[in-house]
């Protein structure tokens, strides 16, 4: 509050004051004590608002109390002599009053003091506790002894701290996944180029003869196209993470690209002896997507289900529709996943562990990028329960105005 309004508050109290004086004793008392109302008045808010301002040179939060009610009681005290020797008070009434003021005076300061000892224990638990957790404290909760301005402080503290801590959870999590993946990318580069040197070496050193030359020729091609794949699938999940996205959205529907992804990997699945399948509703609505990268998921996930099939088994491709999204499951009769490595079958570079019903062949991108593509779409993907195989489902939202 700015000293105009405090004054404009000040003559508005004397007014009052002084017209109800007016009507009991008459227009003299009431002008007098309205009159003494701002002598009086005037001095204690020009020293609060001063004291407002050089609150750093006073001390501590009691004394500040301190100070202002010493100021009032003070001035009071003066104005009750002068309303004595000029109302002609007896000087024995004046005596009382002017104790009874010191003494309220006396008690008001003491209370003061006694909440401003209390409120420096709840000032002192947050500051001690913001120090705290700059030191790196994150288990602690700040606690004080009232349901007051300073309760919500503390209420808004505990909820950065909470915030804090999921943060570096979030972040910890983050550095050690990003040195995993350091890891597996270096391991899955070194093999092909510690083969390509090899090869490489002994084509030029001119020790193998015409024959031996193509078939490293034809291993090396193979290592490049190995690397080549790796680089494009890491290229493709750095943008997808990073949110660089410009892909055009239209009604896709689901029924002829299902169809259209089956028919194309079907030479690859009767090479392995893999009956490939679709099982499609006719009245599927479109979903909302872009094609392209909509049969890149098909195809990652179909083909993930082929390398793990054995032969005779099948793979089936289904999906369906609801009110709000768009289903599509990709089933097989492998051997599974084991119920410990489902959670992880989604992260970069995982293939499961050496002995596990999953083969380890390709970098263990597929699945990782398929749930990039799923969720820039605004939909979701995840293992089915199953009871023979895997089932690997994903949603996507209905096109707008699908029916």
């Amino acid at each position: 509050m700015t000293i105009v309004r405090s004054l404009a508050l000040l003559v508005l109290v004397a007014a009052l004051g002084g017209g109800a004086l007016a009507l009991a004793y008459g227009t003299r008392d009431g002008l007098l004590v309205a009159a003494l109302f701002l002598i009086t008045g005037t001095p204690v808010l020009g020293l609060s608002h001063l004291l407002v301002r050089r609150r750093d040179r006073v001390g501590s939060l009691s004394r500040q109390f301190q100070v202002v009610i010493g100021v009032a009681v003070g001035l009071v005290l003066l104005a009750v002599g002068v309303v004595a020797a000029l109302m002609f008070f007896s000087a024995h009434d004046a005596f009382v009053l002017a104790l009874l003021l010191a003494f309220a005076g006396a008690l008001a300061a003491y209370s003061a003091t006694l909440v401003a000892r209390a409120v420096m224990e709840d000032i002192e638990s947050v500051r001690d506790g913001v120090i705290a957790v700059g030191e790196g404290d994150r288990d602690l909760r700040i606690e004080t002894g009232a349901d007051d301005e300073l309760a919500e402080l503390a209420s808004s503290a505990n909820r950065m701290i909470e915030q804090l801590s999921e943060a570096e959870s979030r972040c910890g999590a983050s550095q050690d996944a990003r040195r995993q993946l350091i890891a597996a990318v270096s391991h899955d580069l070194r093999t092909p180029l510690s083969s390509l040197q090899l090869l490489s070496d002994a084509i030029s050193d001119g020790l193998v003869d015409s024959e031996t030359r193509r078939s490293y020729l034809q291993q090396m091609s193979v290592q490049v196209r190995s690397l080549s794949s790796l680089v494009e699938d890491l290229f493709e999940l750095s943008r997808l993470e990073a949110g660089d996205i410009d892909w055009s959205l239209q009604q896709v529907q689901m029924g002829d690209l299902v169809e259209e992804t089956v028919e194309a990997m079907r030479a690859q699945a009767d090479s392995r002896g893999v009956l490939v399948s679709s099982d499609i509703p006719d009245d599927l609505v479109p979903a909302r997507a872009n094609p392209e990268k909509l049969q890149r998921v098909l195809f990652n996930l179909i083909q993930n289900a082929i390398r793990h099939t054995p032969a005779d088994g099948s793979v089936t491709v289904r999906a369906e529709s609801n009110e709000h999204h768009v289903e599509v499951e990709v089933a097989d009769t492998g051997g599974g996943i084991d119920e410990h490595e489902q959670e992880r079958v989604f992260e970069p570079f995982f293939r499961g562990e050496q002995n596990g019903s999953r083969s380890r062949k390709g970098a263990g991108l597929g699945l990782t990028i398929c749930r990039a593509i799923v969720e820039a779409h605004g939909g979701r993907i995840w293992l089915a329960p199953s009871t023979e195989g895997a089932r690997v489902r994903f949603s996507l939202p209905r096109a707008t105005g699908a029916s």
